[in-house]
């Protein structure tokens, strides 16, 4: 990932020169909450106000580096609108530099980082160097639950020098004495139900024979619900295949759901137009043998058109959207918001669900890889293999439309991808 840069130091000097002494700084408030309770959590976030001097800053995961902690400070600032020519590339020094000099310059004087029990020694260094340079009131929120974890933070805080701790136990003390209570957010209430007709299991026919033995298997009621699925599928494809700019050749293989295929006629634009419109077609499927419907009326609407749109035999042995991944529902969303206050984790999670990609893997793919609209996430398997080779058509896939409340996050800013 391409490192950020830092944001510009403001015009004015800070309101206290290098020379003068920082306030005295209050103790550490240490708030131990052993059942991750999404309360805190939420309330944590609501507490913060930047106009007010008040901060929550929630570490990026997957790294472990003192700068990132830096950013991170700097948005809970509200300073990530920051990208200018020649700006300087952000390391460790000149990131907490203008995390000190945004802290005097701005006013902010109490500041609460999550997930504290994951800080390693040098990030809690940086902490208690930041504390120390601008005498901000720093409260480090842990989720400890084994008393080996609360061990190991003390001992990590003591190396540091931070040894003023003040120590708050449980998430009701921790609401009432520290944060207060949470506010009922927009999501509090039950989570709505969702609304899908289960099918029976389909034939393994292909296209050719798919939708007669569906009638002669199915009973009246089944088969209208399995056509139904069906003839979304068709339309779906011949409303693609018009909108297109030509007649493209007979395509030799396409997979569904964004997974690799042999090499076709197509151009490699159309490759991965056409992994988007099965990844599309597929990724709000309730069920497999939903996800078999539309995929054999897709290729009816193909063969329609004169075009073959091999697919592999057994559709069930598969993986990608709409076969081995949970379908982003309404439920889903009020789970995933109400759970995690955090848009990125949230977002992060909605990704695995939909994608049905591995963990990591995802965590390695670009924030660029999202697209402006937030409707599509391209995840190439192979540029970080192959380096020096040409291209090849990149792993598509769909955003469904419910996951973008999940995000609720502004567009990347380049400095960011």
């Amino acid at each position: 990932m391409t490192a950020p840069t830092l944001p510009p130091a403001p015009t004015r000097p800070p309101a206290a020169s290098p020379s003068s002494a920082a306030p005295a700084a209050r103790p550490v408030r240490l708030l131990l909450d052993g059942d991750d309770d999404h309360a805190v959590h939420r309330a944590a976030y609501q507490w913060a106000d930047p106009a007010r001097g008040r901060v929550t800053v929630d570490p990026t995961p997957h790294t472990t580096s003192p700068a990132y902690l830096a950013l991170d400070v700097l948005r809970a600032m509200g300073r990530d609108g920051f990208s200018r020519e020649g700006a300087e590339r952000m390391s460790t020094d000149p990131a907490w530099r203008a995390v000190t000099c945004w802290t005097l310059a701005t006013d902010v004087h109490e500041a609460i980082v999550l997930r504290a029990h994951r800080l390693t020694v040098e990030r809690l260094r940086r902490l208690a160097a930041w504390r120390a340079d601008t005498g901000i009131r720093l409260t480090l929120l842990a989720h400890a639950p084994e008393q080996a974890d609360f061990q190991r933070l003390l001992e990590h805080l003591t190396a540091v020098g931070l040894v003023d701790v003040v120590t708050v136990r449980g998430a009701a003390a921790v609401l009432v004495e520290a944060i207060g209570p949470a506010a009922a957010g927009r999501r509090s209430g039950p989570p709505p139900h969702d609304h899908a007709h289960p099918l029976p299991t389909v034939p393994r026919s292909g296209v050719a024979a798919f939708r007669a033995d569906c009638w002669r298997r199915q009973n009246a009621t089944d088969f209208a619900h399995t056509d139904g699925q069906y003839r979304a599928g068709y339309a779906a494809a011949r409303t693609w295949l018009a909108r297109l700019p030509a007649q493209p050749p007979q395509p030799e293989a396409a997979e569904p759901a964004g997974g690799p295929a042999d090499p076709t006629p197509f151009s490699l634009q159309e490759i991965e137009a056409l992994r988007l419109f099965l990844a599309r077609l597929t990724v709000s499927s309730p069920s497999v043998q939903h996800t078999v419907a539309r995929v054999r009326g897709a290729q009816a609407g193909f063969l329609a058109r004169s075009l073959l749109l091999n697919v592999p035999d057994d559709l069930t042995n598969c993986a990608g959207p709409g076969i081995t991944t949970v379908p982003i529902t309404a439920r889903v969303v009020h789970t995933i918001t109400v759970g995690l206050p955090n848009p990125l984790r949230a977002a992060a999670v909605a990704a695995l669900l939909f994608t049905g990609t591995d963990k990591s893997l995802l965590s390695l793919t670009q924030i660029a890889s999202v697209d402006e609209g937030g409707t599509t996430v391209a995840i190439d398997r192979d540029s970080r293999i192959n380096i020096g080779v040409p291209p090849g058509p990149r792993h598509l896939y769909a955003v469904p439309p419910p996951a973008a409340r999940c995000r609720r996050i502004p567009p990347p800013h380049p400095a960011h991808r």
